[in-house]
């Protein structure tokens, strides 16, 4: 069993905010394989199953908030006994650029909270597949405003033809056992910066 677990926000105010790409990704990989998610109070989580080449595969998007994501993350792992090296996290990185997507095995939080949540219950050595949201409108807005403010309209339509498929292949990758550590930058054209 293989675990898939994708960093975001609750609530329909956060819907398609760049801190919710993982939620993005995660729910357009569910589409693909007509599952859908369900409530899971026990895990803090809405929870979609799926079968992979013959292997259940867990979609996970926490109910938590983004800073709490670990308390989330660790009952999950329990009670399926998935390790940290069959869980996948998805998640938003404010250090690479707009359209760059980067996998790693573990690795420090790097002042991301919801990876030093996930640190902190266990999934230190946890596959990450990060994806790069930072844009000139950080400087100007600053990083709280930023992550939770929804693309823009150029910015929507690359996350949606280009960096979710982009990113859905490198969960392909994990799911076939060929996951390594590499970046790629995807989007090969500035964004537009109009929030």
């Amino acid at each position: 069993m293989k675990l898939i677990f994708a960093l975001g926000n609750p609530e329909k105010r956060y819907e398609q905010t760049r801190h919710n790409i993982g939620f993005e990704i995660i729910d357009a990989y569910a589409r693909e394989h007509n599952a859908s998610f369900q409530q899971k109070d026990k895990f803090k989580a809405e929870v979609a199953e799926v079968v992979v080449h013959g292997e259940k595969i867990l979609l996970v998007k926490p109910t938590t908030y983004y800073n709490e994501v670990g308390e989330s993350l660790r009952p999950l792992m329990d009670f399926y006994k998935v390790t940290p090296e069959n869980t996948l996290i998805i998640h938003d990185d404010l250090a690479l650029p707009f359209g760059t997507v980067r996998s790693r095995i573990g690795g420090s939080d790097a002042g991301n909270n919801g990876i030093k949540s996930i640190n902190q219950h266990g999934g230190e050595q946890s596959n990450r597949l990060r994806i790069g949201i930072a844009s000139s409108q950080r400087a100007v807005m600053g990083d709280v405003n930023f992550v939770l403010a929804r693309f823009s309209l150029d910015e929507t339509t690359q996350l949606t033809k280009i960096i979710v498929p982009g990113a859905i292949e490198l969960v392909q990758s994990f799911l076939a056992g060929s996951f390594a550590p590499h970046s790629v930058k995807l989007v090969t054209t500035p964004a537009l910066d109009q929030d």
